[in-house]
């Protein structure tokens, strides 16, 4: 019966010792760090700036159905969603589902 699940356990084991071992170390290590150092500010600037190199990758250079919308729809729904995204107080679930909805919009729009 173990062969049978082999492969699961295999990916399991191994997905967890990539990823939850070194998340329960960041954990472990980021309750001694103070959270206005000059070390964690940098942190989290190249985490943002990786997120956000990551976004305009995906707008500017998509792929899949995505890429199949026009650039000016791309980038007026992102520009629209983060001006939604700040107008409601920076409410993450707005800023996530205000661009979508614009560009569904739009691609419906364009498609009609």
């Amino acid at each position: 019966m173990l062969e049978e699940y082999w492969t699961y356990i295999l990916i399991t084991v191994a997905g967890f010792i990539a990823t939850d071992f070194w998340r329960w170390l960041g954990v472990l290590a980021g309750n001694r760090l103070n959270e206005e150092s000059e070390a964690l500010n940098w942190v989290r600037a190249v985490a943002t700036a990786l997120v956000m190199a990551v976004t305009a990758k995906l707008i500017v250079f998509p792929t899949g159905v995505l890429a199949d919308s026009p650039l000016w729809l791309r980038l007026s729904a992102a520009g629209i969603g983060f001006c939604i995204f700040l107008l409601t107080g920076k409410k993450v679930a707005i800023g996530v589902i205000a661009p979508i909805a614009i560009l569904v919009a739009g691609l419906f729009l364009l498609k009609a």
